[in-house]
């Protein structure tokens, strides 16, 4: 092997997958590959002397790019040594105490406070220069902008988002393909937003690891007394323990223990020497400081057989291949699935059906696959799209091969249609998620809307899905059923015409008494005489209720439902003549849409901005400071809160 070449081969693949990770928050190989060819780097570069400009080795991070300011930090940020062996923690610490911590998994933050204020906050960036982040950093959730010492302190944390929170946000997001992959990629664009209100919506949380300097403060030479201390100024800090060598194997085991339920995303511990002069004597390489390292979990790994390569269709057109293998305990859960991200990672690892794989968790979370032991290379990549049949094309870019359906009538793409359709104010299945809707589609169970009425057809495959069963299944079947009566507007609603909503769509059907056959023959001249529906409406309706495309779906959609008989509301004028304007987040509606329905419904008008002819500010933070706030506290807007609304429309 010529090594020199090889040298230049692992710098170049392992440049491209640091840039992916950390500058655009995507992964395009396991950490445990990444780990692997960054030893096998080390290795080579010891045996020939050879270390290129460029090379992680010594580089640490990469140059930030966004519009935030940038700082240079006062001395550079390097990362540590690590190891996955217990007992080289206890060889480090020889004679000496140390302090073992979580190395937690989120963004590195420097805090500067000067005169008891926080002055400024930088990430880490890349190790030498980082992006200025102050305003963020004041609505982290529990970071004291105000502390107790006057004089200068500098200290470094992790920035992180829990679990919790993380789940949390992601269940708020409909979109299967918007959701986050994990906390860390969530925190670091949450603290690097241009915007410190959506800073403070993601509940960031800062733990302090280390102090760098503190004006006039003796700590006896001890970390442990630093970390007492930034307690007592109100921070946060790791959860750390004084060890021995004659101790800290066990209190890793204790730690290994921990993180199977702990809250905050961790990849390892940190260990350092108590004593801080005797750490600062130690010096540093070019890349890593002598006092401390870092021990990443030796992942648990177990043995067993790929059974089959789901190829799951995105509503991009993106094919994600993901791994279905026998089911095996990992970490304390079984498991039996995990993606393989694309196509370069398939045929990196010459994966077969029936193939014996070695699979863990990376971070003791994310179900990988870690090594292909047969290597039969036998799987058929797809020729056509399992959800709708169609072309399909393997892309290259950056050395990064993935596979796509080039239908652009896909049902996949047009997973926001199938969502709409099973909302609560189209046909209001429940059970029937945008990410079960995501499988279904990909496995080919659902085309058009009437399939939707007809899943008992796979009754078998779903039962057997995983996160299915018997139990699952029959519950959302029952719900299907429960379905198939629909109120007209609800139905009109569900077809997803374009600009068409619940309120437009409760106008046509009142316009023609709910009768269904009048309403699916609308034409633009009727449509376009019913007060709130323009031109370009009108239009839109007319056009889709005309293609025949769209005709056959309907009809197919009619033989599984039938329509409600509902009496046409009565309208009210008991808001005519006021305006509203709605702003913040709503309780006691499902959205702001909701309220809007609502005001109109009895006569109001709701616009987008306040002006002099707006009546009321809708807006359950009355004191808070945002623009339409300060807008209406200047025009003499009155600001009531949804209650003051409710009130309002039950007098």
């Amino acid at each position: 092997m010529d090594k020199e070449k090889r040298i230049k081969e692992l710098v170049e693949i392992l440049n491209k997958a640091g840039y992916a990770y950390y500058q655009q928050g995507e992964e395009i190989m396991s950490n445990k590959e990444y780990d692997a060819l960054y030893d096998e780097l080390v290795k080579l570069e010891e045996e020939t002397g050879l270390v290129l400009s460029n090379s992680p080795t010594i580089n640490v991070g990469y140059e930030v790019l966004s519009e935030l300011p940038k700082q240079t930090h006062d001395s550079p940020m390097l990362s540590l040594d690590k190891t996955k062996d217990r007992e080289a923690l206890a060889s480090f610490l020889g004679n000496h105490k140390g302090v073992l911590s979580w190395k937690l998994d989120g963004l590195t933050i420097v805090l500067t406070y000067r005169d008891g204020k926080l002055f400024s906050a930088v990430t880490r960036g890349n190790g030498v220069v980082g992006e200025v982040v102050t305003n963020n950093a004041k609505v982290f959730k529990n970071i004291p902008v105000n502390i107790k010492h006057k004089g200068e302190l500098v200290l470094r944390g992790e920035a992180i988002i829990k679990y919790s929170d993380f789940e949390m946000i992601n269940e708020s997001i409909e979109d299967v393909e918007s959701k986050y992959k994990n906390p860390r990629n969530l925190c670091a664009g949450s603290v690097r937003q241009l915007s410190n209100e959506i800073t403070a919506k993601r509940n960031v949380n800062f733990y302090a690891f280390a102090l760098i300097s503190a004006e006039g403060v003796d700590f006896n030479n001890e970390i442990m007394n630093q970390f007492e201390w930034l307690k007592d100024q109100g921070f946060d800090v790791v959860e750390h323990y004084l060890v021995g060598s004659e101790d800290v194997v066990e209190r890793v085991g204790f730690f290994e223990e921990k993180i199977k339920t702990y809250d905050l995303p961790s990849d390892g511990l940190v260990l350092v020497f108590n004593d801080i002069e005797y750490g600062i004597s130690l010096g540093s390489t070019a890349k890593f400081p002598r006092n401390g390292i870092a021990f990443k979990w030796a992942d648990e790994i177990a043995t067993t057989h790929l059974l089959e390569m789901e190829w799951s269709p995105s509503r991009t057109g993106l094919i994600n291949p993901v791994a279905i293998f026998e089911p095996v305990e990992l970490e304390g859960t079984t498991v039996s699935r995990a993606s393989v991200h694309n196509l370069s990672i398939v045929e990196s690892l010459e994966l077969g059906i029936g193939d014996e794989i070695t699979v863990y968790k990376a971070n003791m979370i994310i179900p990988q696959i870690d090594e292909n032991i047969t290597k039969s290379g036998n799987l058929e990549i797809p020729k056509t799209c399992p959800a709708c049949g169609g072309e399909v094309v393997i892309k290259n870019e950056n050395g990064v091969k993935t596979l796509h359906c080039i239908n652009k009538e896909c049902s996949a793409k047009h997973i926001k249609s199938f969502t709409l359709f099973v909302s609560r104010d189209a046909f209001n299945i429940d059970g029937l998620s945008e990410e079960t809707l995501v499988k279904f589609i990909g496995h080919g169970f659902i085309k058009e809307y009437a399939d939707i009425f007809k899943l008992d057809r796979f009754e078998e495959d779903i039962v057997n899905m995983p996160g299915f069963g018997r139990k699952s299944y029959d519950n959302l079947i029952k719900a299907i059923n429960d379905s198939r009566k629909v109120k007209p507007a609800n139905f009109i609603n569900a077809l997803g015409i374009a600009n068409v909503g619940l309120t437009v769509a409760k106008l046509i059907a009142m316009y023609y008494n709910n009768k269904c056959n009048d309403i699916l023959n609308a034409k633009y001249e009727d449509l376009v005489s019913i007060e709130g529906i323009g031109d370009v409406i009108a239009k839109e309706i007319e056009n889709y209720l005309s293609d025949e495309d769209n005709k056959n779906r309907i009809n197919n959609l009619l033989d599984e439902i039938e329509f409600e008989e509902v009496a046409n509301e009565e309208s009210s004028d008991k808001l005519a003549g006021k305006v509203f304007v709605i702003t913040g987040s709503v309780n006691h509606f499902k959205n702001r849409d909701e309220v809007k329905e609502v005001i109109e419904k009895l006569g109001g008008k709701v616009t987008g901005s306040v002006t002099g002819k707006t009546s009321f500010l809708i807006n359950n933070d009355i004191n808070s400071n945002s623009g339409k706030n300060k807008k209406a506290k200047e025009l003499g807007v009155p600001i009531i809160s949804e209650e003051d609304f409710l009130s309002m429309i039950e007098e």
